[in-house]
C-alpha cells in the first residue's frame, strides 16, 4: 500500500452515528497513514463537534482528522468539499452510518495499489434492524442479486488515482455511489472479502421513501448520462428465485415487493438516507 490514503465521508445530521463510523476507522488494521475528511454539511446538530472529538484519537495513531463545515446540506458539494482537502493517493467515500471492519481498509486500499482505473469496496452486511417491516424487508434485500453477486458498493466504495480521474467534480445527482460505479466496467470493479455494516432505514414510511429516491437516482443517471448504462451488469431477479423467496418467507418477501411496487413510477428528489 502505497502513500497515505483519503477517507472522505459526507455527514448530514449524522451525530448519533458518527461516532461509531470514526470509531471503527480508527480501529482499523494495517494502515499506518490516513487522512480522514468529515464534511458536515447542512447540520442542525452537533454532528461536527463529535467528529471533533476524535482529533486525539486520529493523531495517536498517526492519522489526520479534518472537519469541514458547509451550511447548505447537499451531498455532491460535500463530497466535492471533501475532494478538495484529499492528499494524492487512494479515496474512500464512505456514508457516516457505515462500520467496516478492522481489516476491510487495508484490503482495499491493497488492491487498489496499481496503475490501472481500479474501484473497490467490501462485503456488506445488513445489520438487524429494530422494526418488524424493516426486518422483513432485510431478509430478501440481503438475497437479490445486486446485493450477492459482483461489487454494489452500497455506502462504501473507493477507487485509486487513476479510477479517479474517471470523472471531475461529483455531478449535481441523487446516485452519487451508481453514478460512481457505472463509471467503471465490470472488469474493473473489485471486492474484498472484509465486511463492512450498512444499515436500512427503519419502518414502512422511511423504506417507502428510500426506495423512491433509489428508482429516482437510476432514472436520472439513465438520462443524464446514457454511455453508463454499458457498465450496467445488474443481474436479474428470475421468477424461480422469486418463487423460492416466497416460500421460504412469505412475509419477507410481501413487504419487499410491496414497496417496490408502491415506489415505482414515483419521484423522490428530496434527501433521504440512501439505502
Amino acid at each position: 500500500m502505497a502513500g497515505k490514503v483519503n477517507i472522505i465521508i459526507p455527514a448530514s445530521n449524522e451525530s448519533a452515528l458518527i461516532g461509531a463510523c470514526l470509531a471503527a476507522l480508527l480501529a482499523s488494521r494495517g494502515v499506518p497513514r490516513a487522512r480522514v475528511i468529515v464534511v458536515a454539511n447542512g447540520c442542525q446538530d452537533d454532528t461536527a463537534a463529535v467528529a471533533r472529538g476524535f482529533a486525539e484519537r486520529a493523531e495517536k495513531r498517526g492519522w489526520e482528522l479534518l472537519v469541514e463545515t458547509l451550511e447548505r446540506g447537499h451531498k455532491p458539494g460535500a463530497l466535492n468539499a471533501g475532494d478538495a482537502l484529499a492528499s494524492e493517493g487512494a479515496r474512500v467515500y464512505l456514508d457516516a452510518d457505515v462500520v467496516v471492519s478492522p481489516d476491510l481498509l487495508k484490503q482495499i486500499f491493497d488492491i487498489l495499489d496499481k496503475e490501472t482505473p481500479l474501484y473497490a469496496s467490501g462485503i456488506v452486511q445488513i445489520p438487524q434492524p429494530a422494526s418488524l417491516v424493516s426486518r422483513a424487508y432485510a431478509r430478501i434485500y440481503r438475497q437479490v442479486p445486486f446485493m450477492t453477486q459482483g461489487v454494489p458498493g452500497c455506502g462504501l466504495f473507493a477507487v485509486n488515482p487513476a479510477g479517479r480521474m474517471r470523472w471531475g467534480v461529483f455531478p449535481d445527482i441523487i446516485a452519487d455511489d451508481t453514478f460512481v460505479r457505472l463509471s467503471f466496467s465490470p472488469s474493473e470493479r473489485v471486492s474484498v472479502s472484509a465486511t463492512y455494516d450498512w444499515p436500512v432505514v427503519e419502518g414502512w414510511t422511511a423504506l417507502l421513501r428510500v426506495r423512491r429516491r433509489q428508482n429516482a437516482g437510476v432514472h436520472e443517471i439513465s438520462a443524464k448520462f446514457p454511455s453508463l448504462a454499458a457498465n450496467d451488469d445488474k443481474p436479474v431477479l428470475g421468477s424461480i428465485q422469486m418463487l423460492k423467496m416466497a416460500l421460504r418467507d412469505p412475509f419477507g418477501f410481501a413487504v419487499y415487493g410491496a414497496i417496490g411496487l408502491l415506489a415505482r413510477g414515483a419521484r423522490d428528489t428530496g434527501w433521504s438516507r440512501g439505502r
